[in-house]
C-alpha cells in the first residue's frame, strides 16, 4: 500500500512538472532553438547596428552553431565567409587585418559577417528579405533581379528568386529569425520590440 501511495505521488509530481513545462512555452522553445555565442552575438550587433536575432538566424541555417566548418566552396567559420569577402570588409572598414585561418575564431567571425549584414541592410535601404537573399546569393545577382523586375524584395514573392537554394535559404532564415525573436526577446531585454520580418508583413498588408 505504502508503495502504491509512493508511486501515486511521483505520478502527480510528475504530471504536475510536465504542466509547468509546457505552461512555459518558452522554456520549452529555447530548448528547442538554443542560441549559442550570445555574447559575441550581442556585440558584435550592438557595435554594427544589426537585430542580434539576424545573426543568430543567419549562423543557424548556415552552420547550426558548428564554427569549425568549411565549405566546398571554401567559406569558412560560423557565418560561413568567403576569404576573399572577408578581406574586401578589412579593407573596407578600420577592423584590424586578419589571417584566412582566424575566420574559424568565434569572435572574428561573428564580427566581420555582422557587419556584412548591415552593409547590406544599408545597401537595400533596410529591406531584410534582399538583405537576406544577397548573403547568400551575392549583392551581384541580387541587384540583376532587382533591376530587372525579376524579383520585387518582398516575402510574398520569394517564389520569384530565381536560384531555388536562395529561396529556401531565405524562408529557413526568417523562419528562425520569428523563433528566436519571439523566444528570446524578454531575455535579451528587447521585449516590446519587433523584428523587421514583421514590420515589413504588416506593412505589405496596409
Amino acid at each position: 500500500m505504502t508503495f502504491l501511495r509512493k508511486k501515486r505521488v511521483f505520478a502527480l509530481l510528475l504530471v504536475g512538472f510536465l504542466l509547468v513545462l509546457f505552461m512555459n512555452s518558452s522554456f520549452i522553445g529555447r530548448k528547442l532553438y538554443p542560441i549559442y555565442f550570445e555574447q559575441e552575438i550581442k556585440q558584435s550587433a550592438a557595435k554594427h547596428k544589426v537585430d542580434p536575432f539576424l545573426i543568430a538566424a543567419i549562423i543557424r541555417v548556415e552552420t547550426n552553431y558548428r564554427h569549425h566548418l568549411e565549405s566546398k566552396k571554401g567559406a569558412l567559420g560560423l557565418m560561413q565567409l568567403m576569404p576573399d569577402t572577408a578581406e574586401w570588409i578589412v579593407q573596407s572598414t578600420n577592423l584590424e587585418p586578419h589571417a584566412p585561418e582566424d575566420l574559424l575564431k568565434v569572435d572574428v567571425n561573428i564580427n566581420l559577417g555582422s557587419w556584412y549584414l548591415s552593409w547590406l541592410n544599408k545597401h537595400y535601404n533596410g529591406n531584410l528579405f534582399y538583405t537576406i537573399a544577397a548573403y547568400n546569393a551575392g549583392q551581384g545577382n541580387v541587384n540583376k533581379w532587382k533591376q530587372n523586375d525579376i524579383w520585387d524584395g518582398s516575402q510574398a514573392n520569394i517564389n520569384q528568386i530565381p536560384f531555388g537554394e536562395t529561396r529556401h535559404y531565405v524562408s529557413r532564415v526568417l523562419y528562425y529569425y520569428e523563433k528566436y525573436t519571439n523566444l528570446y526577446s524578454d531575455r535579451w531585454g528587447t521585449e516590446g520590440s519587433e523584428s523587421s520580418a514583421s514590420v515589413q508583413n504588416k506593412e505589405a498588408l496596409d
